[in-house]
């Protein structure tokens, strides 16, 4: 049975929508205020909690208050883990190419020395 990991789906769940991954790019350059994530979007301002409590949810970002402004920063640490499992899956599938690719030069050698 597949091993299930919870924080991954967070993650990957998070990262699917364009949205929050143009929010995480944004954040990618420094930390920035709620109202500065939201301006490009034209989303209201609860669409917009929304999308960044997936976020924060997931560890992606982490939010604090500021006086009366909510800054929010990204945590790179986070995308860690899901670079971590796709280089295993990555790793998996190209043993899995070279197999195949020597499977088929073997039969490309057997056919040739039939002939």
């Amino acid at each position: 049975m597949a091993r299930h990991d919870p924080d991954l789906d967070l993650i990957f769940r998070a990262l699917s929508d364009p949205t929050r991954r143009a929010m995480l790019a944004r954040l990618g350059q420094g930390p920035l205020p709620v109202s500065e994530l939201a301006r490009p979007t034209g989303m209201a301002l609860p669409t917009i909690l929304r999308h960044l409590s997936v976020l924060e949810g997931s560890g992606l970002i982490a939010t604090e208050r500021r006086g009366r402004r909510r800054l929010c920063r990204a945590r790179p640490e986070t995308l860690a883990a899901t670079m971590d499992w796709m280089a295993r899956q990555r790793a998996i599938w190209q043993a899995r190419t070279d197999r195949l690719e020597d499977l088929l030069d073997t039969l490309q050698r057997d056919a040739a020395d039939e002939d």
